[in-house]
């Protein structure tokens, strides 16, 4: 796979479309920075380590995508992504989380991400060798001499009788005249065939909490990864103690080539793929900036003075600084940060401005009116109508939805984010849970005949809470 995902920004927006409605400019934004990634890996590395990703602010009302297009984008690209919000950050000395953090918890990401991908690369190894030793546990070892309770055939062969114990029935299956390596071919086809899967085996599995002392590091900032590093310190001390559990056939297989395929990664590779990784492609998206930015006219007190703190600490990771990890330093140079905020009470030029020169492009996404919301129920590939179908057809029943019962769903979001709190097209969740909260209940004990939603199921359904206010601000 490549490192860096070679979509032309006019195919960025074409994936982004399938799932996003509108929101046209933030989505050629993200798609040319994205682009510029690629671009970056084609030029000569002396002026390739001088080109820096043009951060991204996305500005607009909660609900309206902005989280949405940051985490779509990081899937087209299998990117590291992390998403934290700026205001779970303290200045330095409150008790709060520090700013690098964010860059070790990407980094951890990225481990699982290229681990998972390596464990996939030897899958097939890992399936033959766990296949092995799990023929092994099924089958007892034949003994080199003749043991008692066993059976000596003329022409050598010994069968040991405790296949009698660990296959009861099955051992009439064995031909005493077979060689071991053919019992073993026989069991391997009994094994493909599934016949085997009511049996149970014997499998030593690693405890999930090994035995040692528990480590707890209490500290307001910068100590998250030493609990972390003594934690692993202490593991490798006090291994964790092997566990014979009795487990199905199935269940043992899966485990053991789980195990396989941790053995046959390099975990040194893996560690040294995702460090370059979270270098050169990682994204982070910071959710809620405008909380840590002072208001404006609000003064010095001492909450703004605390915010620039916060906005201080991110400002050199932002630009580009080395980060201490447990798993080795991590430069933060190339890291595609995007933050978003709603910016109701101030303004992008209320962030100090050496953090305002790191986000060089800025973005407005719209509020969403009642044309946006109708295509968000339809059009995109997880859309909640085809979701709602989808989970009313296991129970048998044909859901459909009259486009003008949709309409109306939408015409009442919006409706009621008018009225109280605009929360833009999360309401829809709410509507659409409340529109079918009565067939969702009774689904399992209808008869499985078709349902059609229409206009007037939907008004009678919602009409008496969108038209009061007072109750609509609790249910919907």
């Amino acid at each position: 796979m490549n490192e860096i995902n070679s979509l032309t920004p006019r195919q960025t927006v074409e994936k982004l479309d399938q799932y996003i409605i509108g929101q046209d400019d933030a989505k050629r934004s993200v798609a040319i920075a994205l682009r510029n990634r690629w671009r970056r890996q084609q030029v000569p590395p002396p002026l390739r380590e001088e080109i820096a990703p043009k951060n991204i602010i996305m500005i607009g009302p909660t609900g309206v995508g902005k989280t949405e297009i940051a985490r779509r984008l990081a899937h087209l690209a299998e990117s590291p992504f992390l998403k934290v919000e700026a205001s779970k950050f303290t200045e330095v000395g409150y008790v709060g989380r520090d700013v690098e953090s964010m860059i070790r918890d990407l980094l951890q990401l990225a481990i699982n991400m290229v681990a998972k991908e390596e464990e996939n690369g030897v899958t097939g190894t890992a399936e033959q060798a766990a296949e092995e030793r799990l023929l092994d546990l099924l089958l007892p070892p034949v003994p080199t001499h003749k043991p008692s309770g066993s059976v000596s055939h003329g022409d050598g062969k010994v069968i040991s009788l405790a296949y009698n114990d660990v296959f009861g029935s099955d051992a009439a299956s064995i031909d005493s005249h077979e060689s071991a390596g053919q019992t073993r071919e026989k069991f391997r086809k009994m094994l493909h065939s599934g016949e085997l899967d009511e049996r149970m085996v014997e499998l030593a599995v690693s405890s999930a909490h090994p035995q040692g002392p528990m480590v707890e590091v209490f500290s307001s900032s910068g100590m998250e990864d030493m609990q972390s590093s003594l934690k692993d310190a202490f593991s490798k001390m006090f291994p964790g103690e092997k566990q014979t559990r009795k487990v199905p056939v199935p269940e043992a297989l899966e485990i053991l080539k789980k195990e396989e395929a941790q053995r046959l990664v390099d975990t040194e590779s893996v560690t040294e793929k995702a460090i370059r990784r979270t270098e050169q492609s990682g994204i982070i998206f910071l959710d809620e900036i405008d909380k840590i930015a002072s208001r404006g006219g609000a003064g010095s007190g001492s909450p703004d003075v605390s915010r620039e703190g916060v906005q201080r600490d991110l400002l050199p990771i932002v630009e580009g600084s080395t980060v201490t990890t447990k798993y080795g330093p991590v430069r933060t140079d190339h890291i595609l940060f995007i933050a978003s905020g709603a910016f109701h009470l101030n303004k992008p030029s209320d962030l100090v401005p050496e953090l305002q020169g790191r986000f060089p492009i800025r973005v407005n996404l719209h509020a969403l009116g009642e044309e946006d919301f109708f295509r968000i129920l339809t059009e995109p590939q997880n859309a909640l109508v085809k979701q709602y179908t989808a989970l009313m057809e296991t129970e048998g029943i044909a859901l459909t939805f009259a486009e003008e019962a949709i309409r109306e769903m939408a015409k009442i979001a919006v409706e009621v984010n008018r009225k109280t709190e605009d929360i833009g097209a999360r309401r829809l969740h709410t509507v659409m849970e409340r529109v079918l909260d009565e067939l969702s209940f009774d689904a399992s004990e209808r008869d499985r005949q078709p349902f059609t939603v229409t206009p007037e199921y939907v008004r009678s359904q919602l009409s008496e809470i969108s038209n009061n206010e007072d109750l609509s601000r609790y249910i919907l």
